[in-house]
């Protein structure tokens, strides 16, 4: 995945050019104006189609296992400890401690004060710490309280950030504003992958899912973000559908590709699957990898873990053999 903002060197044109073009506040406007409106109704009628497709035996342990790979394990609750965050932790590495063929998740996701310890007990592993910053999960505080925020998680070893966008300056068309936070928040994370939450269950319409998306790409984002999880709508087939195109789009236009995570009320292996699926046929198979598709989830980690000892044995496992964390 290429960032923006941090590219060195050679640049390609078709980058640099989309770039130049949205560079000022008033380009940015009429870019990000000119986009194409979303049909809605083809889009709950792209999405009910695709909802039908069925997933053969043959390949369904594959995506299984595919979906456990790309979970960002999280906890952001006020009453988290450190006892829990640890537990946490080790689910990540092991998600099936009885199936040590089970892969691991792609990350842990906390708030940016627990990062330290989400590290050392992740030593050795390849799961990798997230945490969220830029005053989660509202994004009401000036800019420079957003990035000391994100400072402390970079500074903690947090190798992920996940920003919540200004939600009321985008609605109020002060895309400006929301892109240079973007912007100013992908320098502060240096190496560390930035993901941007749109919060999507506030923008209203999927035109509005269209530009965010696009803002944030232009901006710098790694990874576009449907939710934070705290508002209802969380994520929705139709949204996941109208971003998979944006990053499609934008990778054809710059040779940039930008990953989607989606969080907030996927709680089943059926619903995973589902997504995945949206995923191969709307994005492609360069998408289908954790460092391109993450679902953000506390729950949906024991489904998966439970569809695969079903497969595998013919029989689901009793309650207590799995982690209710």
């Amino acid at each position: 995945m290429t960032s923006r903002g941090a590219t060195s060197g050679a640049v390609d044109a078709r980058r640099s050019a989309l770039y130049a073009v949205t560079a000022t506040d008033a380009e940015l406007q009429r870019f990000l104006g000119g986009l194409p409106g979303v049909d809605e109704v083809g889009a709950a009628s792209r999405v009910a189609r695709l909802s039908t497709r069925s997933v053969k035996t043959s390949t369904k342990a594959a995506l299984l296992d595919l979906a456990v790979s790309m979970v960002d394990l999280t906890t952001l609750e006020g009453a988290d400890t450190p006892g829990r965050v640890r537990t946490l932790c080790a689910k990540a590495r092991q998600p099936d401690v009885a199936d040590p063929s089970c892969p691991s998740v792609a990350a842990v996701c906390v708030y940016p004060d627990l990062v330290g310890l989400a590290r050392e007990a992740l030593v050795g592993s390849s799961v990798k710490v997230a945490a969220v910053a830029t005053a989660f999960p509202s994004g009401r505080a000036s800019l420079s309280v957003k990035l000391a925020d994100v400072a402390d998680a970079i500074n903690a070893g947090a190798q992920e950030i996940d920003m919540v966008i200004d939600r009321g300056a985008f609605l109020s068309g002060r895309w400006g504003k929301v892109a240079e936070e973007i912007g100013a928040t992908k320098e502060i994370c240096g190496s560390a992958h930035l993901k941007v939450i749109l919060e999507t269950g506030e923008l209203e319409t999927l035109d509005n899912v269209r530009r965010a998306s696009w803002l944030a790409m232009v901006a710098g984002a790694d990874v576009i973000k449907t939710s934070t999880g705290k508002v209802s709508p969380a994520a929705t087939l139709p949204v996941a559908l109208v971003m998979l195109e944006a990053v499609r789009d934008f990778a054809d236009l710059t040779g940039d590709r930008v990953g989607v995570k989606v969080a907030g009320g996927i709680r089943t292996a059926k619903d995973a699957l589902r997504y995945l699926v949206m995923v191969a046929e709307t994005a492609g198979a360069a998408w289908m990898n954790p460092d391109s598709f993450r679902f953000g989830a506390s729950s949906l980690l024991n489904d998966l873990l439970l569809q695969r000892r079903k497969l595998a044995t013919g029989t689901y496992p009793r309650p207590d053999e799995l982690s209710g964390d």
